[in-house]
C-alpha cells in the first residue's frame, strides 16, 4: 500500500511537471509566433515604403523628362549642343555605375562576376546597343519640333509594340492574346490622343513627327531587347559591370557625334556654351531615370512601371497647361486613358 501511494504521488508530480513544461513550451511558441508576425509586418511596411519611394521617383523623373527638354529651349531652339548633353548623360551614368561597384567591392569583395576586367568576346556586343541608343537619344531632341511634351509622352509608348514584336522575333518569346489586344488598344489610344478638332489637320502631330516617333520606338525596342539578350547570356555577371561597359561605348559614340556634328561650335564657343540650370536638371533627369528603372526591377515590380507611366502622362499634360499653354482636350484625356489601359493589359497579360 505504501509503495502504491508513493508511486501515485510520483506519477502526479511527473504529470504536473509535464504540464508545466507544455505550458512553458506553448508560451515560448506563442511568443515566437508573435515576434515572427511583428517581423513580417515590419518587413512588409518597409517593402511598401520602398515601393512607394521608387514609384514616386520614377513617376516624377518620367513626367519631367519631356518637360525639361522643351523647357531647355530658348526662342524655340537649343542654344546648347545636344551631342554634348548626351555625352554628359552617358558619363554620369557610367560614374554612377562605377560608384555602385565600389560599394559592392567594399561590402562583398572583388569576385569574377563583379570585377571590371573583361574580355574582347564579352564587350564586343556592347557597341550595337550603344549606337542604337545614340541615334534614339538624338532623335528625342529633334522630335519636339513636331510634337509637344504631352504628345511625346503618348507616342513614346509605341516602343511597347516594337519591343513586343522584337521579343517574339529575336528572343522567340510568345505573346498572349491579351498582349496583342493591348497593342491594338495602344495604337488606338495614341491616335485618339492626337486628334485635333481646332484646325484643318486631323492629327496634331504631323507626318514627320509620327515617322520620328516610330523610328524612335524601333530603335528603343531593338536596343532594349538586344541589351536584355546580352545580360541574360551571363546572368551571374553583375549588372553594374555590364552597364559600365555599355555606357563607356555610349560615351565613345557620343564623342564621335560631337566631332562630326558640333566640332566647330564646341571649339569656338566652348563645351558648355548655352547651358542653363534647366539644361543641368535635364541631364541629371536622363541619368537618374535609368537608375530608377533599375531600382524598380530590384525593389518593386512591373505594375509599378505601369502606374508610373500612366500617371506620368497625365502629370506631363497638367504641367504643360501652365508652362506651355497646352490645351487639355477631351480627345487627349480619352486617348491617354486608353493608353494606360493598354499598358496595363500588356503587363497583366504576360504568359506565365
Amino acid at each position: 500500500m505504501e509503495y502504491r501511494k508513493i508511486k501515485d504521488e510520483d506519477d502526479h508530480v511527473v504529470a504536473s511537471d509535464i504540464e508545466s513544461v507544455k505550458g512553458k513550451s506553448h508560451t515560448v511558441a506563442s511568443s515566437n509566433i508573435a515576434m515572427a508576425t511583428l517581423g513580417v509586418g515590419s518587413g512588409e511596411r518597409v517593402n511598401w515604403k520602398r515601393k512607394g519611394v521608387v514609384t514616386c521617383a520614377l513617376t516624377i523623373l518620367t513626367s519631367s523628362q519631356a518637360i525639361l527638354i522643351v523647357w531647355s529651349k530658348r526662342a524655340g531652339k537649343y542654344e546648347y549642343s545636344v551631342t554634348t548633353a548626351n555625352f554628359l548623360v552617358e558619363t554620369l551614368k557610367c560614374a554612377l555605375s562605377f560608384l555602385a561597384l565600389t560599394r559592392i567591392w567594399k561590402n562583398e569583395g572583388v569576385t569574377d562576376d563583379n570585377r571590371l576586367s573583361t574580355t574582347y568576346d564579352e564587350v564586343k556586343v556592347f557597341p550595337i546597343p550603344a549606337a542604337l541608343y545614340l541615334f534614339k537619344n538624338l532623335l528625342q531632341y529633334y522630335i519636339f519640333a513636331y510634337v509637344d511634351a504631352p504628345g511625346y509622352q503618348i507616342l513614346k509608348n509605341l516602343n511597347i509594340i516594337s519591343t513586343g514584336v522584337l521579343y517574339r522575333i529575336i528572343l522567340k518569346k510568345k505573346l498572349s492574346e491579351i498582349q496583342w489586344a493591348g497593342f491594338i488598344l495602344l495604337c488606338c489610344g495614341c491616335t485618339t490622343a492626337q486628334l485635333n478638332s481646332n484646325s484643318d489637320r486631323v492629327l496634331q502631330t504631323s507626318l514627320p513627327g509620327w515617322i520620328m516617333a516610330i523610328v524612335m520606338a524601333l530603335l528603343s525596342g531593338f536596343a532594349g531587347v538586344y541589351t536584355e539578350a546580352i545580360i541574360k547570356k551571363r546572368p551571374s555577371r553583375n549588372i553594374n559591370v555590364q552597364n559600365f561597359w555599355l555606357y563607356v561605348f555610349g560615351m565613345a559614340f557620343n564623342a564621335i557625334a560631337i566631332v562630326i556634328q558640333d566640332f566647330d561650335a564646341v571649339a569656338n564657343k566652348g563645351f558648355f556654351h548655352g547651358y542653363s540650370f534647366i539644361t543641368v536638371l535635364m541631364i541629371l533627369n536622363h541619368a537618374l531615370s535609368g537608375i530608377a528603372v533599375s531600382m524598380v526591377m530590384k525593389y518593386a515590380d512591373n505594375i509599378v512601371k505601369v502606374y508610373s507611366t500612366s500617371v506620368a502622362m497625365l502629370l506631363t499634360a497638367v504641367v504643360s497647361v501652365f508652362l506651355f499653354n497646352f490645351h487639355l482636350s477631351l480627345a487627349f484625356f480619352l486617348g491617354s486613358t486608353v493608353v494606360s489601359v493598354s499598358v496595363y493589359l500588356h503587363s497583366a497579360g504576360k504568359l506565365r
